[in-house]
């Protein structure tokens, strides 16, 4: 090969395991690493369906080694990534970042779906052996894929998923995992997962024995583990179900005045998944006490394309339809904010889950609480009764209650941005998502 050659890798793939709503995309790259990830991240095509492929839906060129022309009108930087939803291209200049595809074609989907009436959605999903299916949202940190990931219960996707008229299906065809202190006791279908094919990022290994050192965050903690989905064991295949009988909200609060889990009403569940709430503790060499609050709409503002409320009300719209529940699981703290309590044990959220997925939880006796509003249980079975309601929990009752107005200031101050949308007929629906916030 001539040194002026380029060598050029053409990926033709699918996204949407639903048959009647998949799409077709062809990814255009530089390099075998996001070929091979995309690979591995798309729907891949059988020999037969690559044959009558035909004319792709929507092409990526990724050129990510070239940079681009910083002196072009508007350009800030010498990355840039160009959606054209008109020609129905994508173009990646000056990152090589393999996610950059991932979401790219995400967003996509977020615009392509709900003109069909499709609602996309950023949440991981499991079935159980009796066919119900529960949605898993949450931010990073919050356990989204440590609970959908679940040895009772089928895999049908970790990250993107579609719910049409047919039910669920994933959009990808894998799963992109944080590797972080990865453990063959902690998650042995992650770890059995990485094997020939599979792809590594960010991680740090031994140049002689190729031994991956998962502890190792020298480079950055966002580690990651790109693999085909069939590679976990328990993976539905095809990535599809029928309608979710259980939306799982998860948040984790570091403030700890959220309770480990709450029933919410059609009006708070769109209330809470336009707020798409949690809080961390932000690292710093100080050790910093002081949790900081994260709203992002739908669980994914990066990625949606439409008026948040938009994706809220189809939301609500099928889950009425399909009768689901809605809840909000809060696997963050319990017993006072960070640096006071600790956080909620994960056999107990386990336990929790456990009882969403049976149906026992839906029988429970429940009592409303205060500023929030939301029902929660006095018993689930595994867990102890007094930690159900976060204020038995605090020794200090005064700075509960100011914790907890502290942070239903924090989701009103954040939902302001999104009052001046009117939906439903007369602005009805905009006030009902506002009457269903906390009171105080």
């Amino acid at each position: 090969m001539k040194n002026h050659d380029v060598q050029v890798f053409v990926n033709d793939q699918f996204l949407n395991w639903d048959p009647q709503n998949r799409v077709k995309v062809r990814i255009v790259s530089a390099r075998a690493y996001h070929s091979l990830f995309m690979h591995n991240m798309c729907i891949r095509p059988t020999p037969e369906e690559l044959e009558n492929f035909g004319t792709p839906d929507f092409t990526i060129y990724n050129a990510g080694q070239f940079p681009c022309n910083r002196y072009t009108h508007y350009m800030t930087s010498s990355t840039s990534i160009d959606l054209n939803l008109a020609r129905r291209e994508m173009v990646i200049l000056g990152t090589q970042y393999a996610g950059e595809m991932k979401k790219g074609l995400f967003s996509v989907m977020h615009y392509l779906m709900p003109k069909r009436q499709i609602l996309s959605l950023h949440s991981g999903c499991n079935m159980g052996k009796d066919g119900d299916v529960a949605l898993f949202f949450g931010l990073s940190g919050t356990g989204k894929t440590t609970l959908s990931t679940d040895h009772n219960r089928y895999l049908i996707g970790d990250d993107e998923h579609c719910w049409g008229d047919n039910g669920v299906s994933n959009i990808e065809g894998g799963c992109y995992a944080k590797c972080i202190d990865l453990s063959r006791e902690k998650e042995p279908d992650i770890w059995n997962a990485i094997k020939f094919g599979a792809v590594l990022e960010n991680v740090v290994f031994d140049e002689h024995t190729r031994e991956v050192d998962y502890s190792d965050k020298s480079v950055t903690e966002n580690t990651r583990a790109a693999y085909p989905i069939e590679y976990i064991p328990n993976a539905k295949i095809p990535c599809v179900g029928p309608h979710p009988k259980n939306v799982i909200l998860l948040a984790c609060d570091a403030f700890g005045v959220l309770p480990p889990v709450s029933k919410l009403n059609l009006a708070q569940t769109m209330y809470h998944f336009i707020s798409g709430y949690t809080a961390l503790v932000a690292g710093t060499e100080d050790g910093i006490k002081e949790p900081t609050a994260t709203f992002s709409a739908c669980f994914g503002a990066a990625f949606i394309m439409l008026h948040p409320t938009k994706y809220a009300a189809m939301l609500a719209e099928k889950m009425q339809k399909h009768g689901a529940t809605g809840w909000l699981v809060n696997t963050g703290w319990s017993g006072g904010s960070y640096g006071c309590g600790s956080r909620i044990k994960l056999p107990y959220t386990r336990k929790i889950i456990d009882a969403i997925h049976s149906g026992s939880l839906l029988n429970a006796n429940y009592k409303k609480t205060d500023v929030f509003g939301v029902e929660i249980p006095t018993e689930v079975e595994g867990v102890p009764s007094e930690i159900l309601d976060p204020e038995n929990t605090w020794a200090d009752k005064q700075a509960y209650k100011e914790t907890l107005l502290k942070l239903a200031g924090l989701f009103k101050r954040n939902f302001e941005i999104f009052t001046n949308y009117k939906i439903g007929k007369d602005n009805k629906l905009t006030e009902e998502i506002l009457a269903a916030g906390p009171n105080f």
